[in-house]
C-alpha cells in the first residue's frame, strides 16, 4: 500500500572511477538503473520516487517511466568526492518545492546494490517504524573481522587494526561485526534535513545476507552481480 508521506531517491551521477558508467552498463537486457527503478515501482511503498542526476544520458532514460521525477543535479554535487547524504537533502528539498508537499519518511536506494528483493525494503522500512528510528542502514554480517584478521601499516610495521586483551584462537570466537552494504537507507525527514551522518542514538541496522550485498565498486564486482541476476 502507498503512503503518502514516503519519498524514494535514486541518486545516480554521470561519471564513475571504478567502472566507467557503470550505472547504464547492461545486466540481462537491462541498464543497472533498472532494478533500482523496478524495486521501487514494486514495492508500492512510495507516493513519489525521483532521481537525481547529472548525467543527461540517464535523466533521458528515466524520462521514459512514467511514475519517476526527476531532479538534474548540480555541478556542485557531482563532484567524485561529493558525500551522498548532501545530494539526498538537495533531492528532496527540490522536490517538495516542485511539488508544495512535504515527506516525512526518505529512503534512498543505491543502484549499485541490484541484488537487494523488494521484501527487503518493506523490512527495512517496517523495522524503522516499528523502532521509532530516526536512520536506518542495512548491513551484512563482514567477512573479514578486523579483531582477527584485518592489519594495516603504522610507522613502518604491520600491526592488528583492533587488539582485544585475549587472544583469539579463530575467527568465530572474535566480536561480530558488520558491513554497511550500501543497499538501502532510511532517515526521517528532521533529521536528514539537520545531520550529515546515519548515525544517531536512534539507528536501526537491517540485516542482509551476504549474497544480497554486492556494492558495485569495480569491474569484478560487476561481473560477479551481472551472474547471479542472470541465474
Amino acid at each position: 500500500m502507498i503512503m503518502n508521506n514516503i519519498l524514494c531517491t535514486i541518486c545516480v551521477r554521470g561519471g564513475s572511477k571504478g567502472v566507467k558508467n557503470k550505472n547504464m552498463k547492461m545486466i540481462k537486457g537491462k541498464p543497472l538503473i533498472f532494478y533500482s527503478l523496478d524495486h521501487a515501482k514494486k514495492s508500492k511503498l512510495f507516493s513519489n520516487v525521483v532521481v537525481s542526476s547529472d548525467s543527461k544520458k540517464i535523466l533521458n532514460y528515466c524520462r521514459k517511466y512514467n511514475f519517476l521525477d526527476i531532479i538534474e543535479r548540480p555541478a556542485n554535487l557531482s563532484k567524485d568526492d561529493t558525500p551522498k547524504i548532501p545530494v539526498i537533502r538537495h533531492a528532496l528539498k527540490e522536490l517538495e518545492k516542485k511539488l508544495k508537499k512535504k515527506f516525512h519518511i526518505i529512503i534512498d536506494l543505491d543502484v549499485t546494490s541490484p541484488l537487494r528483493k523488494v521484501y527487503d525494503i518493506k523490512k527495512a522500512l517496517n523495522l524503522f517504524l516499528n523502532s521509532k528510528s530516526k536512520t536506518l542502514f542495512s548491513a551484512c554480517l563482514s567477512r573479514r573481522n578486523p579483531y582477527f584478521n584485518a592489519v594495516e601499516f603504522k610507522k613502518n610495521k604491520i600491526k592488528p587494526i583492533k587488539n582485544l586483551m585475549k587472544k583469539i584462537p579463530g575467527r568465530q570466537f572474535a566480536p561480530k561485526v558488520y558491513d554497511m552494504n550500501a543497499s538501502i537507507y532510511i532517515w526521517d525527514r528532521k533529521t536528514l534535513l539537520k545531520s550529515n551522518t546515519v548515525f544517531h542514538n536512534k539507528t536501526s541496522v537491517y540485516l542482509m545476507p551476504e549474497e544480497r550485498s554486492i556494492d558495485i565498486d569495480n569491474s569484478f564486482d560487476l561481473k560477479i552481480v551481472s551472474y547471479l541476476l542472470k541465474k
